[in-house]
This record gives structure tokens, C-alpha cells and sequence, in this order.
């Protein structure tokens, strides 16, 4: 099998330390970064540094090249975009590509009734735009969200977002009118509980949070991940996320489906919210909906969307033409190249590599996926699950030293979740996989099979 992999320094090199120690004295340490290197060029599911070491990419940018970095194709219509005009500003004057992207992105949002779409710059900004939109439809101001979810940066979606270091810690003072509910996590329900008592369990848990923390009259919008990311990649039973739906329709509630990490064929459909057949009120999108280029959005009903008077929407870069013309490109890929069925073979075989890993390794445990969005957990022993954070951290810097871009993941810093871009092939994935393995080797205690 050829070797994709390819190391002629450690890591970070000679260069990329260089450029490290300039990063060090010019760029605050509150932004983060996982690998020490510095990129030189990406092409598909390969990154290369300024020193000639070449990396499979297992992160994908956090979860925003599902197409692959660099696909052709959206670089040549960028670069035809770039030739015709670069920005206008949408509220200046108006181009096409963004009627043609509402057009479609509509079409293919989940829900036979009308719909807009307006567009934005980061995920954050998305989710932030939705509760303007919740609020202005219901003229209510509460706002639900969910135990380990995460919506963003920003003042609203800080609030919003349940882990408290390193996204909240000394930031306050929040948002008011913002409340956490619980959210399902199968992985660690009470032992004495079934399957099905636990989905019970959490529903009537949700049920008791509209009584005990904030009457549902009071609320705008419920805004639920359909697949949590930055939590650990939890994945809700569908129960739990059809009585969540069920209740804000009988509350006059507006359903908020944040897909800003499992869109675009991360799942195996457009919207995660697909696998769950209900039709979100709005759907917030970003990351890989522009291949890198920053662009987001809300797709939702059109009396929702339509309420906001000229003016309360947007802003300078909002939609750009080259986030909208990345975008329109993304979508077309997707179906030329079968993305949603390619993220499902992908996730299975991922899937059976985690089981293999599970059963080889004590430490390894809570496999879990859905499409291509996989992750598993690094744990003290399986009995007791006690979330092990420093060897997770150990696991992810012994891959990066390999040649493997890893992210980990959750609420306790345990998740080791996997984000390749859909492009990747199958030597490429095997290799990654290989290295994942020798790389958890190095680290935990082997079991017998």
C-alpha cells in the first residue's frame, strides 16, 4: 500500500518552529492550536507543512472540508469569482449566487412548506440570527438549550454553550433568559436502567425542566444539535428529539436544528435532522458549507424568516460572493460525487475499526457514530468510565507526531472524534486508521482478544 505519510523532520520542523516563536510573541495564547506545525498546502484529505511533512487529515478543519481541501473545482469558481468581483456588500448591491444558493438550500432543507435563507459569516453569527429571528416571530425572549451543547463564541452563544473551560471561564457576566436542558447521553445512563427507561427517563426530564426552570410560555426557541460536536459527538435516541419537537409545537416554541458541525453530508444526509423525520422550524449552517470559506446561515420557514423588518438582518460581509459561490460549489460535489452515500460507507468502516479498538484495548470504550460523524472514548477502565482527559491528550500528540491531524472532543476532554474530509480515499482512511491504532497502543494497556 503507498504511504501517504510522509516525515523528513520532527514535528513541529525546523521552519515551523520558526514560525511558532513569532506566533508566540504576536498572537494571544487564548487562541488555540492543535498541531505545532504550520500548513504550506492541502490538497484532498493531505496536508503539508512549511517543512515537507505530509499529514492525513482526520480533523478536517474542524469538521469544514467535507469536500476535501482545496476540491478543483470550488478553486477554479473562486477564482473566476475573484476575476468578475470580489464583494459589493449584498445590502449595496445584490448578485445572484446568493438567490441561487437560498434557492437551493431551501429545496433541500427537510419540511414541504415555504422557506427563505439568509446568510451570514460564522456559525456562531447563524445561531445568533436564529434567536433574532425566534424572538421577533414569537415576541417571547427565553431561550433553551442543552446540557454539553456548543453554539459559539459570541456573548449569546457563550451563553448558550454548556462546557465552561475554556469557552466561559471568567467571561461573564451571560446573556440572561438562557436555559440549559438536559440532552441524552446513552453512552453513560444509570446502569440499572434499560434502553428504553432511560429515553423515558430524559424525556420526562425535559417535561419537568418546562415546570421547574421556565415556563414554555416564555420561550422563544428550543436549539438542539442534532448530533452533538464539541460535546463528544452524542447522537440523542429519536424519541427524545421527536417529544422535544413535539412539545414546541404544542407551545407555539420555534425548533432550532443547529447543523453548523453535522451538515453537508457529515451524517450521510444534507441535515443530520434528516435521520430523525421532523422538520426544524430554522436550520442554522456553516463550516462545510463553504469549503473553507467563511459563510453560515439560516434556512427556516418563510412567515419565521420573513418577519424582520429591512435592516434587522445581516451586515457587511453577510453572504459573500465567494462564500456563496464555495457554497453553490459544495452542494453540486456533493451530489456529483455521492457525498452523503460515500459519508456512510466511511462511517461504517471507521465504526468496525473503533470496535476492533474497543475490544483490543481497556481504555477504549462508548464507540459511537452516525454517517461519517464517529468518535469513541478514552476511559480509566470500562466499568467505571471514568473519563481519562491526559491520556486522550497523550493519544492525540503521539498521532500528530505520526503524521495524523486528531481532535478530541466532550464535555471531560475524552472524546477522540473523527472529522476527515468525505473525499478521502479508502488508502488513505486505512492509513489514518493504522496510525490511530499505534498511536493508542502507545499509550493504553492491550487487551486479549
Amino acid at each position: 500500500m503507498q504511504k501517504h505519510i510522509k516525515l523528513n523532520t520532527v514535528i513541529p520542523g525546523p521552519k515551523s518552529q520558526d514560525l511558532l516563536e513569532r506566533r508566540k510573541r504576536i498572537v494571544p495564547r487564548g487562541i488555540s492550536n492543535g498541531c505545532a506545525a504550520f500548513v504550506k498546502q492541502a490538497n484532498g484529505a493531505l496536508v503539508e507543512d512549511t517543512d515537507g511533512n505530509k499529514f492525513i487529515d482526520f480533523a478536517g478543519a474542524i469538521g469544514t472540508v467535507n469536500v476535501g481541501h482545496s476540491h478543483p473545482q470550488v478553486v477554479e469558481a473562486l477564482q473566476t469569482q475573484l476575476e468578475n468581483f470580489i464583494h459589493t456588500g449584498f445590502n449595496v448591491m445584490m448578485y445572484e449566487s446568493y438567490i441561487e444558493l437560498a434557492e437551493k438550500l431551501t429545496e433541500l432543507a427537510p419540511g414541504n412548506f415555504p422557506k427563505q435563507a439568509a446568510f451570514f459569516n460564522s456559525g456562531a453569527e447563524a445561531v445568533e440570527n436564529a434567536v433574532k429571528i425566534a424572538r421577533k416571530y414569537t415576541k417571547r425572549q427565553g431561550v433553551i438549550s442543552f446540557t454539553r451543547g456548543f453554539h459559539g463564541r459570541t456573548l449569546m452563544t457563550m451563553t448558550m454553550t454548556s462546557k465552561v473551560k475554556p469557552y466561559k471561564y471568567e467571561f461573564g457576566p451571560f446573556a440572561p433568559e438562557v436555559y440549559k436542558a438536559p440532552y441524552p447521553y446513552e453512552y453513560r445512563r444509570p446502569k440499572e436502567m434499560t434502553e428504553q427507561q432511560y429515553s423515558e427517563f430524559i424525556i420526562e426530564q425535559f417535561e419537568q425542566f418546562l415546570v421547574t426552570e421556565v415556563s414554555p410560555q416564555t420561550v422563544a426557541a428550543v436549539v438542539m444539535e442534532p448530533v452533538q460536536g464539541e460535546g463528544g459527538f452524542i447522537i440523542p435516541n429519536k424519541a427524545f428529539v421527536q417529544r422535544v419537537y413535539e412539545i414546541c409545537k404544542e407551545n407555539g416554541i420555534v425548533f432550532v436544528a443547529d447543523e453548523i458541525q453535522t451538515g453537508f453530508a457529515r451524517t450521510g444526509r444534507y441535515f443530520a435532522i434528516e435521520h430523525f423525520d421532523i422538520a426544524p422550524d430554522l436550520i442554522t449552517i456553516s463550516k462545510s458549507m463553504g469549503a473553507g470559506v467563511p459563510i453560515s446561515g439560516v434556512i427556516g420557514r418563510k412567515e419565521f424568516m420573513d418577519v424582520s423588518e429591512p435592516g434587522e438582518l445581516g451586515g457587511t460581509y453577510s453572504g459573500s460572493p465567494l462564500g456563496c459561490r464555495a457554497a453553490l460549489e459544495v452542494l453540486d460535489i456533493i451530489e456529483k460525487e455521492n457525498l452523503n452515500n460515500r459519508a456512510k460507507i466511511l462511517g461504517k468502516e471507521v465504526l468496525n475499526k473503533f470496535e476492533y479498538l474497543s475490544n483490543r484495548f481497556e481504555q477504549v470504550d462508548g464507540v459511537r457514530g452516525l454517517g461519517a460523524m464517529c468518535a469513541l472514548e478514552i476511559v480509566t477502565d470500562k466499568h467505571t468510565k471514568k473519563p481519562d482527559k491526559e491520556m486522550t491528550q497523550k493519544i492525540v500528540k503521539k498521532a500528530i507526531n505520526r503524521g495524523l491531524l486528531l481532535l478530541s472532543a466532550g464535555i471531560f476532554g475524552n472524546v477522540i472524534r473523527i472529522l476527515m474530509p468525505l473525499t478521502i480515499t479508502d488508502e488513505q482512511l486505512e492509513e489514518g486508521l493504522a496510525i490511530l491504532e499505534e498511536s493508542i497502543e502507545a499509550v493504553v494497556t492491550v487487551q486479549h482478544i
